[in-house]
C-alpha cells in the first residue's frame, strides 16, 4: 500500500469500527473483569485493547462490507452512526479485521478456562454470523435483536468468566438485564431504517413489527431490563434505574408510523450520547459497590 493511500485506508478502517461505540464493548469487559475479582493486569490490558478496536472493526467491518448496497440508500450513513465503506477498501477491511483480532483471541483463549473459552467463541460467532453471507442473523426478526445484544453482553460475560466468577444471582441479574437492554436498543435502532431496509429487501424486527409496535416492544424490554437488574445485590440494584432515561427517550415515538420512521433518528442520536452519561453514572455506582466490599 502506497504512502498516499495508507492514511485514507486507516481513516476508513477506524470509521468502520464506530469509535463512538468502542466504550460499549471495552467497558463491559473491563468492569466485569475487575468487579469479578480479576487481578491480572495483562489479562485486563489485552482484553480491554481487544474489545476497543479489533473487536469493533470485526463486528462493524463485516457489516459495512456486506451491507454496502443498503448503506448507499441509507441517508443517515456517513457520520458518527457509521460510514459508507468505499468498495475499494472491502477486501482490506475483512483482512485487517481478521488479522488484528487473531493474536488477541489466541492470547485470551490461552489465558482462561474452558468456560471462558466457550463464552469467547460463542461471542465471536455472533459477531461474524450477524452480517456474514449465508447466515445473516441480522435478517432474522427477533433473533437479530438477541444477536446484537450478545455483541455487548458477550464481553461482559467473558470478563466474568476470565476472572473465575460464579453464576451468582447478582451476576445473572446483571448480565440478564444488560441482555434485555441490548435487545431493546437494537430494536429501537432498527426503526429508523424501516423504509431503507424494505427497499433493499432486508428483514429486521422493525420491518416485521412496524415502527410503532417495535418502539413499544423496546419500551417493554427496557422496563424488563430495569426490573431484572433490581434483583442484584444492593447497591448494585440501583443500576435498574438507569433504564428510565432510555424509556423516556423513546416514548415520543410510541405511535410512529412506518412512513415517518426516519424521525426515530432523533431518539437514536440521544441514545448514543445517553450511553456516555449512563456509563459515567454506572462507574460511580461501581466505585461505591467496590468500596463497600
Amino acid at each position: 500500500m502506497s504512502g498516499v493511500l495508507a492514511p485514507e485506508a486507516l481513516r476508513q478502517l477506524v470509521g468502520s469500527s464506530r469509535p463512538l461505540s468502542w466504550v460499549n464493548t471495552a467497558y463491559p469487559f473491563a468492569a466485569a473483569y475487575l468487579m469479578s475479582g480479576g487481578e491480572s493486569v495483562v489479562h485486563l490490558g489485552v482484553g480491554t485493547m481487544f474489545f476497543l478496536f479489533p473487536y469493533n472493526l470485526l463486528m462493524y467491518g463485516i457489516n459495512d462490507v456486506f451491507d454496502y448496497e443498503s448503506d448507499l440508500r441509507n441517508p443517515r450513513k456517513g457520520g458518527i452512526e457509521g460510514i459508507v465503506l468505499s468498495s475499494r477498501w472491502h477486501r482490506l477491511t475483512l483482512r485487517a479485521a481478521a488479522l488484528l483480532a487473531a493474536p488477541f483471541l489466541l492470547v485470551l483463549l490461552a489465558a482462561g478456562t474452558l468456560v471462558s473459552a466457550v463464552v469467547l467463541i460463542v461471542t465471536m460467532f455472533t459477531v461474524v454470523a450477524y452480517s456474514a453471507p449465508g447466515i445473516r442473523l441480522k435478517e432474522r426478526p427477533v433473533i437479530d435483536s438477541m444477536t446484537s445484544a450478545a455483541h455487548f453482553v458477550g464481553p461482559a460475560a467473558f470478563g466474568c468468566a476470565l476472572a473465575g466468577a460464579s453464576a451468582t444471582p447478582t451476576v445473572v441479574a446483571s448480565l440478564g438485564g444488560f441482555f434485555l437492554w441490548g435487545m431493546a436498543s437494537q430494536a429501537f435502532g432498527a426503526v429508523q431504517d424501516i423504509v431503507a431496509d424494505r427497499e433493499a429487501g432486508i428483514a429486521s424486527i422493525a420491518t416485521e413489527l412496524g415502527a410503532a409496535r417495535t418502539v413499544r416492544t423496546a419500551v417493554a424490554l427496557y422496563v424488563l431490563a430495569g426490573l431484572v437488574i433490581v434483583a442484584a445485590d444492593w447497591p448494585g440494584a440501583l443500576a435498574g434505574l438507569f433504564a428510565i432515561p432510555y424509556i423516556l427517550s423513546i416514548l415520543p415515538f410510541w405511535s410512529l408510523s412506518d412512513e415517518r420512521c426516519e424521525e426515530a433518528n432523533r431518539g437514536w442520536r440521544r441514545f448514543l450520547w445517553l450511553n456516555l452519561v449512563t456509563g459515567f453514572l454506572l462507574t460511580l455506582l461501581l466505585i461505591g459497590v467496590a468500596r463497600g466490599t
